[in-house]
């Protein structure tokens, strides 16, 4: 049964969730509650197999999420802070969540919040929307996992100058390095973000979360590491009833109906 949030909403639709940070009054800044309510949602809909994938997304037409609510930060030690940042956090959340997540960018989507859209599988953008890791503006660096993401999805040339210039970038800028996979018109951001989600929704289950674990680990270990692990995960494919499924789809010439068995 779904728990009641107050900073978060969840829309299902058929086998695609919608998880909306709902904090428009501070373009979707993220607090204490917001990243333990976002963890816990996100807790919820792993073990709901009645849906296949979500998408994340900010409240309103302003903000994705325009990063951490810095009025935290005040008077916090250094030990208090590192104490929160070691607790289960939403960006880790995301990131061992397994099945896919794609980050549908509305706004503004900085600190913070570009590090929540990093640790999703899939960013797409409003043409209106911005990027960023403005944290050095503060006397401060990324500390939820900024330097480590987006340097192994841009480079790091290119994470050095965003993230040591605090610079602000837009939605075709961010295309142009590989930060975000597709830029929309704004009216058509939802559209195109559910389009993509109902064609993995189709997918088998059991071989969306094998493959994106082997693709995770392909950033994450050496190639030798990851070319066994791949075969071990293709090998797994096979004790599916999907895996069946899907071959004897093809032989017939017909679509196939996945089950997640």
């Amino acid at each position: 049964m779904t728990q009641s949030y107050e900073t978060i909403l969840l829309e299902r639709r058929d086998r695609v969730a919608i998880v909306t940070i709902n904090r428009p009054e501070k373009r979707n800044a993220l607090n204490i509650q917001t990243r333990a309510e976002g963890a816990a949602i996100l807790d919820e809909l792993r073990a709901d197999d009645s849906v296949r994938v979500v998408i994340l997304t900010g409240a309103g037409d302003k903000a994705f999420i325009a990063g951490a609510d810095i009025a935290e930060f005040a008077d916090r030690s250094a030990i208090d802070q590192r104490e929160v940042m070691l607790e289960r956090s939403l960006f880790n959340a995301i990131d061992t969540f397994p099945k896919p997540i794609i980050a549908m960018v509305n706004g503004y989507c900085l600190g913070g919040g570009c590090e929540v859209a990093l640790a999703c599988d899939v960013r797409i953008a409003s043409e209106k929307a911005s990027f960023g890791q403005p944290e050095i503006n503060l006397g401060i660096i990324p500390g939820g996992g900024g330097t480590q993401r987006l340097t192994r999805l841009v480079g790091e040339g290119k994470a050095m100058e965003l993230i040591l210039t605090g610079a602000i970038i837009d939605a075709q800028t961010a295309f142009a390095i590989g930060l975000v996979n597709h830029v929309v018109a704004a009216d058509q951001l939802e559209a195109k973000t559910m389009e993509i989600a109902n064609r993995m929704a189709e997918k088998s289950p059991i071989a969306l979360r094998l493959a994106k674990e082997a693709i995770r680990l392909a950033s994450r270990s050496n190639l030798d590491e990851g070319l066994r692990r791949e075969v071990d995960l293709f090998a797994l494919c096979f004790s599916s009833e999907d895996k069946d499924e899907g071959v004897k789809a093809f032989l017939e010439k017909r679509k196939p109906d996945f089950k997640g068995k």
